[in-house]
């Protein structure tokens, strides 16, 4: 694609998002990784634009990444025209990245609504907040951008209250923790976080014990913070890891992935701004461990 300038003063980013079908974070993207020429040489997104500039955009970028609705059998536990509250299943990719286009839950969003949210970042449409791929169970979605920009701003106040389910490794003494530990990027590998102070972010989790078993603890987790695999980390950091947890745990994993629940979640609804509380019960796999655990 070829664009011919007609305007001036103005940053290529801004010029490129109102004379292209392209939302602003895909053409940063476009930008960064040298898909979008001007006069023939790659330039920042601040450059300004003059009038009979020769835009390029090379194709490959978009043909590379392209999303497609896919149809899904979708949990979904409470649905209007704003919002929508979808039990996840563990196993399943919220948004699309790292060379998965295919099998994420976006996919499935987006051959069931006709209208979702633009969504924070190029691929993600409805997505306001993630949980892992192998954590199951309740996650918000935006059907249009006024949800989306209320709902973002919940979950930077940190209004939502969020309580999640974990079976750990261990018998937890206390009938109570409070884990205040920073998190940031574990260093010796890009897959994990850990508690360290260097280049870390806030991260508080509230826990209590649900029930003992011999050898396991069944806890409830209230998130104070929503870091990066922060009830993960936090429950390592404790000598406490979540069972089946294939990162942070020693455990040999089955497919099932980390027994971590996400359980129940309160928040007042971003346009009529009433109460909304939801919760959903555990996984079949989860239910069946713990009633084998009452065996013992």
């Amino acid at each position: 694609m070829k664009i011919k300038v007609e305007i001036d003063n103005i940053r290529l980013d801004k010029f490129l998002a109102e004379n292209t079908e392209y939302s602003r974070s895909l053409i940063l993207k476009m930008l960064k990784d040298g898909y979008v020429l001007v006069n023939g040489s790659v330039e920042k997104p601040s450059y300004k634009v003059n009038i009979d500039d020769e835009i390029e955009i090379k194709d490959g970028f978009i043909k590379d990444t392209k999303v497609e609705a896919k149809k899904m059998d979708l949990d979904i536990v409470y649905e209007d025209d704003d919002i929508m509250v979808i039990n996840k299943p563990s196993g399943v990719v919220v948004h699309p990245g790292n060379g998965n286009y295919d099998n994420t839950l976006v996919n499935g969003l987006m051959y069931y609504a006709d209208n979702l949210s633009d969504g924070y970042e190029e691929y993600r449409p409805g997505i306001v907040h993630r949980i892992d791929k192998d954590t199951s169970g309740l996650i918000i979605i935006a059907k249009n951008n006024k949800s989306q920009e209320i709902l973002g701003e919940y979950f930077k106040e940190h209004s939502i209250k969020r309580e999640y389910i974990a079976l750990i490794h261990g018998i937890l003494d206390s009938d109570s923790v409070l884990i205040d530990a920073p998190i940031g990027r574990d260093e010796s590998s890009r897959k994990m976080m850990k508690v360290t102070s260097k280049n870390s972010k806030s991260a508080i989790t509230h826990v209590k014990v649900l029930k003992r078993y011999k050898n396991f603890t069944l806890v409830k987790c209230r998130l104070e913070t929503g870091r990066t695999h922060q009830i993960r980390v936090h429950m390592k950091y404790i000598n406490h890891p979540i069972f089946n947890d294939p990162i942070y745990s020693k455990d040999k994993a089955t497919e099932f992935g980390q027994y971590l629940h996400s359980y129940s979640m309160e928040f007042n609804h971003p346009i009529t701004n009433k109460k909304m509380y939801f919760e959903c019960p555990l996984p079949k796999e989860f239910q069946d461990t713990l009633d084998s655990l009452e065996e013992l």
